[in-house]
């Protein structure tokens, strides 16, 4: 008895091992390999990308948020309240508190109008405060302490050491503000800053009844927290929160940068289960005849299903070990070339890019892999003798795409974007399935040699193939050229957004005796500068009769709630786009489109306005396009100068200050002392250079996204010419030269990629130019280059794979 539990153990064992041996055997000499390598692209891919993606977000929130000074930052009219204090403190929120107000600066032999911060000795949470003094360079304002802007050292003709009155109080200055973490823009209403601490506020007496001030309220923590504080809180009207994304420019370039990323990890995954669901059907094909015989030999399904799983097991671990490794190496040569921008350490990954990476290249593989093995497991036993060009499929396999299409619905939610995308994808791909096979029917119409007449009739003898396969080629050159068109389009939009001479110093309050003499100083130094502009602060009232302030102040637009800035003009300002309309028609006045779309503004509209408590009239004449984001001039109503040039108006003027031109801020401001200078060299450096650390990791992802494709185009090449391989050895055994098979291949495949090149720049140019347009709202623009790049391209791609594969394709078929 004992004997015979032995033999059966011995057997089991035997059994076992054969069956392993069965396993890794069919795995790699089974056609079973590509799928291996199309999993491994999955893994590695989007293990790559997300590490990669969750680095830069990190890095891009940090900056956005040392932008802010805070992790969120609370603005308000009015003192805020001791109990919003409170919740945060409860919640563990580190806080930091700032007032702002404008008042007058006194030094013993002059005067200036001055934007002091009365900050806390922990400001600020985030960012860095650099103070400089004649020993040293400091980080936090103490109490007792003055910091002036280097401007007001030559205005108020002061030194460190000296004393300086804020009001009421008898400040000694201790130094320079060089640098503060916090950017803002609004050349009407910024003064010189000067900073003291939160305990020397009271002894100011500068902040009085009627005072314009401005409170402050800065959180530090973990972003729950931060979430949990902003649900917790009712504003009230005079209060906003301000967060990375909400902060003007930067705020934008962040959230376009996270679409754009996101985008791009949504688009490579996509590229390889295109690829990883004709690897499948590819293992399919080959492996019908292998299925049958094992049934034919009494193999039931159940058994079947078990060879399977062994075999799918063993691909799974060999594919997440090598991904995960791959994505590692990987991840680690795509940060290397933006070491000198990354911070020091750098942001943790955490486990969000491994299981992410596995998430998805189950959820990809359960349908992918899934109904294309119950299609193989159902193959009938009659395909040993007899191939079988269709049987019936259980419909139950289908059933599988419910868990990713539950999980896109999850983690998509309501993004807009990416639903978008990938419906007009869905519609591109019908089409360009169409369209191909189109094609190809109409060059078989004409009159080609024999190689060609055979390639012809191979590609268009089935056409739902011919169909899937130029449409799998066409999409993932489609892909990949969105990928770079999009990284391109946005960085294109950031450099017009602030050029390299944009202007980085605005002149304010220039009386008109001062003008020209203020435009021949700046000519005479050789700097660069707009058209100088006339300003009056004044507001809208009425459209056509309709009283616009009327109502609740909080329902009201913000353009109607506070004084704007109007100037007139013969002619449009030539960084303004015409829209609609005519320029300049007498009594007319030009609106920015923006402010006429909420407003419901439209041309021929009659509007009211009010300078000085004198109202005017103006009728509509044309809608601009105004970018407000180029740091040029810009106003929401221009005048034709008939309306309003008779009202008495200072002027401003915008240049731009080169590093060698330092000392002409401080000359100007000597000679002009009645003219505000708002010097904004610090904060267009800053944001020049956050702008080039996303554009540099945008360039990284979106090259990951191109080779990505580009290594998935290589594989549904390869899985092409394999799907041959039998075809043309029959060819070959038959007698068929080697001459004219090798020139039916190359015609077939030229045929193929070029088809799939031109397919693939046209849908790229509609993908684009949809998703610039209604996704990251800009301008529409064509790329002319790409017609030639991605056809060549194409080809290259296929010489690449038939020089590879062409010798042992062309070999006969032996006994």
């Amino acid at each position: 008895m004992t004997d015979m539990s032995d033999t059966r153990v011995i057997t089991a064992s035997a059994n076992h091992s054969l069956m392993l041996k069965w396993t890794w055997r069919e795995l790699w000499q089974g056609q079973l390999w590509p799928v291996a390598v199309a999993l491994t692209l999955i893994i590695a891919c989007v293990f790559a990308l997300a590490a990669l993606v969750v680095r830069v977000e990190k890095v891009m929130v940090a900056q956005g948020r040392s932008m802010i000074a805070a992790d969120l930052v609370l603005r308000a009219s009015n003192p805020i309240s001791p109990d919003l204090i409170a919740q945060a403190q409860r919640q563990g929120l580190v806080i930091s508190r700032q007032t702002r107000f404008g008042t007058m600066a006194f030094s013993e032999s002059a005067m200036q109008l001055v934007s002091v911060k009365s900050v806390e000795g922990n400001f600020p949470l985030r960012g860095e405060l650099s103070l400089k003094t004649p020993t040293g360079m400091h980080h936090q304002v103490l109490p007792g302490e003055l910091w002036l802007d280097e401007r007001l050292f030559g205005l108020l003709n002061v030194k460190p050491g000296d004393s300086l009155a804020i009001g009421d109080a008898e400040l000694v200055v201790s130094g320079t503000i060089v640098q503060e973490p916090e950017l803002s823009f609004n050349p009407f209403s910024q003064m010189p800053a000067v900073m003291i601490h939160a305990d020397d506020l009271a002894r100011t007496g500068a902040i009085q009844p009627g005072s314009r001030v401005s409170y402050r309220a800065y959180f530090n923590g973990a972003d729950n927290q931060l979430a949990a504080l902003q649900q917790a809180v009712t504003l009230t009207p005079d209060q906003r929160w301000i967060s990375e994304t909400t902060q003007g420019r930067t705020g934008d370039m962040l959230d376009k940068a996270r679409q754009y990323l996101s985008l791009t990890l949504i688009l490579v995954i996509l590229m390889a289960a295109a690829t990883l669901v004709l690897t499948c059907l590819h293992y399919v094909s080959t492996r019908t005849e292998t299925v049958a015989m094992m049934k034919s030999l009494g193999a039931s399904k159940r058994w079947l299903w078990r060879w399977l799983a062994r075999q799918l097991a063993m691909l799974f671990a060999v594919a997440v070990t090598a991904g995960i490794t791959l994505g590692w190496l990987l991840e680690y040569l795509l940060r290397v070339p933006l070491h000198d921008i990354l911070p020091d350490p750098l942001p943790d990954m955490g486990w969000t890019p491994g299981v992410v990476s596995l998430l998805v290249a189950g959820l990809v593989a359960l349908p992918g892999m899934g109904i294309a093995l119950i299609r193989l497991v159902d193959a009938p036993a009659i395909s040993v003798i007899q191939q079988q060009v269709d049987w019936p499929v259980q419909k139950r396999g289908y059933w599988l795409l419910v868990l990713p299409l539950a999980a896109a619905l999850l983690w998509f939610g309501q993004n807009t974007l990416v639903w978008m995308t990938l419906a007009g994808l869905l519609v591109v791909l019908a089409v360009l399935a169409g369209l191909g096979v189109a094609l190809v029917l109409l060059l078989k119409r004409g009159q080609w040699g024999p190689a060609m007449t055979l390639a012809l009739s191979r590609i268009s003898r089935s056409r739902m193939a011919t169909g899937a396969q130029l449409a799998a080629l066409t999409s993932s050159l489609m892909l990949l050229t969105v990928i770079w068109l999009l990284r391109s389009d946005l960085l294109a939009d950031w450099q017009q957004t602030l050029p390299p001479d944009a202007p980085n110093v605005f002149a304010l309050n220039i009386s008109p005796e001062q003008r020209e003499e203020y435009l021949s100083t700046l000519d005479a130094e050789g700097v660069i500068r707009s058209d100088i502009y006339p300003v009056i602060r004044g507001r809208l009232t009425h459209r056509n009769g309709e009283d616009l302030l009327a109502g609740e102040r909080e329902e009201q637009d913000d353009a109607l709630r506070r004084e704007l800035n109007f100037t007139w003009r013969k002619a449009m300002p030539v960084h303004n786009t015409l829209m609609e309309g005519r320029w300049g028609e007498p009594g007319s006045v030009s609106v920015e489109s923006g402010i006429a779309e909420r407003l419901g503004i439209v041309l021929g509209d009659t509007l009211t306005f009010s300078v000085n408590s004198q109202p005017f009239t103006a009728n509509v004449s044309s809608i601009r396009e105004v970018e407000w984001r180029n740091m040029r001039p810009n106003f929401f109503f221009i005048f034709a100068p008939d309306v309003m040039e008779t009202l008495p108006a200072t002027w401003l003027v915008s240049y731009r200050v080169e590093d060698g031109q330092s000392a002409l801020v401080n000359r100007l401001g000597r000679d002009f002392p009645t003219v505000t200078l708002l010097d904004l060299r610090t904060m267009a450096t800053r944001i020049q250079g956050i702008m080039q650390q996303i554009s540099l990791s945008l360039s990284v992802l979106a090259a990951l996204g191109v080779i990505s494709g580009l290594l998935l185009v290589l594989t549904l090449l390869r899985l092409s010419m394999a799907q041959r391989r039998q075809e043309i050895r029959l060819y070959r055994t038959l007698g068929a030269s080697k001459k004219r098979i090798a020139a039916t291949v190359w015609g077939e495949f030229g045929i193929m990629a070029l088809l799939a090149g031109v397919l693939a720049a046209a849908a790229a140019e509609v993908v684009v130019a949809a998703l610039v347009k209604w996704g990251f709202e800009l301008p529409v623009q064509g790329h002319p280059v790409i017609w030639l790049v991605v056809p060549v391209l194409s080809l290259l791609l296929v010489v690449v794979i038939i020089r590879s594969m062409l010798r042992d394709l062309l070999e006969p078929v032996r006994s």
